[in-house]
């Protein structure tokens, strides 16, 4: 099996504690999440509910040409205040194990996310990442950047 590792950084000019309160809680992936995925969260989490380690977390997903999928994320590590992971037990992926890392720096949090994935189907996967999920799971993390500035703001400078 041929796995994928997507990483990322961005500079947030909030506290840990505000980046930590938004980003540990399962309700707000929506809102940085693109629209055209139609991504809904379907467990029953009231919104103040913060992740904890064996949280279940389940969503309905589109990803390509309008299609519901399932998907059941396991949250498996907490350290609270620096980091979580997610990773998938039910879904599209052969493997999804998502790290979300978060350091207070000068003016705000440095927040990183390196994703390690991989598809099912063997060579008919790894075709389908290249032409597809791969510049797919990019773009979504390129409107996360996007959504994350639009929310926050953002600190110049510092990467």
């Amino acid at each position: 099996m041929k796995s994928y590792v997507l990483k990322t950084e961005q500079a947030i000019p909030i506290s840990l504690e505000q980046a930590w309160d938004f980003f540990s809680s399962p309700l707000n992936l929506a809102k940085i999440t693109p629209n055209d995925m139609k991504f809904v969260v379907t467990s029953d989490y009231a919104p103040n509910t913060k992740m904890y380690e064996g949280m279940i977390i389940t969503y309905k997903i589109s990803p390509l040409l309008g299609i519901k999928l399932n998907w059941m994320t396991e949250i498996t590590h907490v350290k609270e205040g620096e980091y979580f992971v997610d990773e998938q037990r039910f879904g599209p992926y052969a493997l999804w194990h998502h790290e979300h890392h978060f350091k207070a720096i000068k003016g705000g949090v440095l927040m990183n996310d390196i994703l390690y994935y991989a598809m099912p189907f063997g060579p008919i996967g790894r075709l389908t990442n290249t032409v597809y999920v791969g510049k797919q799971i990019e773009k979504i993390f390129t409107y996360r950047e996007k959504a994350v500035k639009e929310l926050f703001g953002e600190i110049s400078g510092q990467l």
